[in-house]
């Protein structure tokens, strides 16, 4: 794997082990990071391949296989084509070494302190709420809108959603859902 950086392709969404197939009939040199998630569906739990950098694969292009990738169906882009925009071989080799020593890499949303938050799963199911802290978890803060107070809920990272893109902290106060009786304490001074 030692040799020339990796150019990082943007493919279609759900794309990218279509794309790896697609690149390996081609001949062209290619990476995709996958790691073992356990997946429940309504019926079943069935352990499922997911990409680590979804709508992301790596490949190794030269200029002989330039447009042999880039007309790789589901293949949108090249990102750049400068050296700041080329993964070097070490840093796809630690990953591949991770995942392949067993080690817990996972997508991780770039979530920070003061993100608004809705919680996908679970008995808060979506409540929002505004991200207070990281330590093994995401701890979220909930306000109840009737008695105007807060508590904080533990969550996994997977467990939650961005409801609204990042701002800058100002202000807090309780912002209130009338529809569900919960109140978001909000960063944001909504």
């Amino acid at each position: 794997m030692q040799g020339n950086p990796w150019h990082v392709l943007h493919v279609r969404s759900n794309f990218e082990k279509r794309v790896a197939e697609h690149l390996t009939v081609r001949a062209v040199e290619h990476y995709l990071p996958l790691y073992r998630e356990r997946v429940r569906w309504s019926d079943r739990t069935i352990m499922a391949e997911r990409p680590l950098f979804t709508g992301y694969v790596f490949a190794r292009i030269v200029p002989e296989t330039r447009i042999v990738a880039m007309s790789t169906p589901g293949v949108v882009r090249s990102l750049g084509d400068d050296n700041g925009s080329l993964v070097s071989c070490e840093e796809l080799e630690r990953i591949r070494a991770g995942l392949t020593s067993g080690l817990l890499l996972r997508p991780h949303p770039q979530l920070s302190v003061g993100t608004r938050v809705r919680v996908r799963r679970g008995v808060f199911e979506d409540v929002e709420g505004v991200v207070a802290e990281f330590r093994q978890q995401c701890r979220v803060i909930i306000a109840l809108a009737q008695l105007q107070r807060c508590f904080s809920l533990e969550v996994e990272i997977g467990d939650v959603e961005v409801v609204n893109p990042v701002r800058p902290p100002n202000v807090k106060k309780p912002v209130v859902d009338s529809q569900r009786g919960w109140a978001v304490f909000s960063a944001f001074g909504d």
